[in-house]
């Protein structure tokens, strides 16, 4: 009976902790398999271990081209993303104006829309437009659907600070521009961060709206990653999937570190 009880009162960190390595393990197996060396074309069956990946990532034709072309568009699309949604996250939380309730509305379709959906639609309309697909209808289609998760993330931080903050700096005769980037901008940067990490992480990760947007010549990793599948995916591929997971743990660990200085010092 002690050991029922104890095993009751630990369920829930058993539970997390079976969630955690449910969605760690495919991540280990990626690194695992970075390390051999296959006999065939895929890189299912383990032969044996070697460096050769690790020491020539770039050895398989165009793909280094595709990580930094997704490294590009994520990087921009972050940036556009952030900034456009940060000012509509602002202006639906501080304002009432004509029509915010179906512009609150458009915001979320893209979140509970079908990425096929919008993938063929922004397709769809830049076929129309007859603007050539490349570089920057990707980027468009990125800063379009990542606008979404900003403007969520910021929102939802601004709408729970606190409007005397603000009142007491503009009481001591502050300006409202230094009361935005002394007050305002502090206590909504942890959001606008959360809402900038989501976008990149969405955005290099796209394969479905950035296949309906791509022109001939830009291949993006997944699109690089998908075509691969058909013959046989190099090892490489997975070095570069364990260097993304990699840089992500550290993202989470250093923001985490940050954030508990942050708490020990107020």
């Amino acid at each position: 009976m002690p050991v029922l009880n104890w095993v009751r009162r630990h369920l829930v960190v058993f539970a997390g902790v079976a969630a955690l390595a449910y969605m760690i393990l495919p991540n280990v197996v990626v690194l695992i398999f970075s390390f051999n060396q296959p006999k065939g074309r895929f890189n299912y069956s383990w032969n044996h271990f070697s460096l050769d990946a690790w020491q020539n990532p770039c050895g398989v034709g165009d793909m280094c081209d595709s990580v930094s072309l997704s490294l590009e568009i994520a990087v921009l699309a972050t940036i556009g993303a952030t900034v456009l949604g940060t000012m509509v996250a602002f202006a639906l939380a501080r304002h009432r104006f004509r029509g915010r309730g179906p512009v609150t509305g458009l915001i979320w379709l893209p979140m509970a829309m079908p990425e096929i959906v919008m993938g063929a639609s922004l397709g769809t309309l830049f076929l129309n437009m007859r603007i050539q697909f490349g570089f920057w209808t990707i980027l468009i289609a990125h800063i379009m659907f990542c606008l979404s998760f900003v403007v969520t993330a910021v929102k939802a931080r601004v709408m729970s600070m606190d409007p005397r903050l603000e009142q007491a700096a503009q009481d001591l005769y502050a300006t409202p521009w230094s009361t935005f980037w002394r007050i305002t901008f502090p206590i909504a940067a942890p959001g606008i961060a959360a809402g900038a990490l989501l976008s990149f992480a969405i955005s290099i990760d796209d394969f479905i709206i950035t296949q309906f947007n791509a022109g001939p010549t830009t291949v993006t990793f997944p699109m690089f990653v998908w075509g691969a599948a058909q013959k046989g995916l190099p090892v490489q591929v997975n070095v570069i999937g364990t260097l993304m997971f990699v840089v992500a743990v550290l993202c989470v660990v250093v923001g985490q570190l940050l954030g508990r200085r942050r708490k020990a010092h107020t």
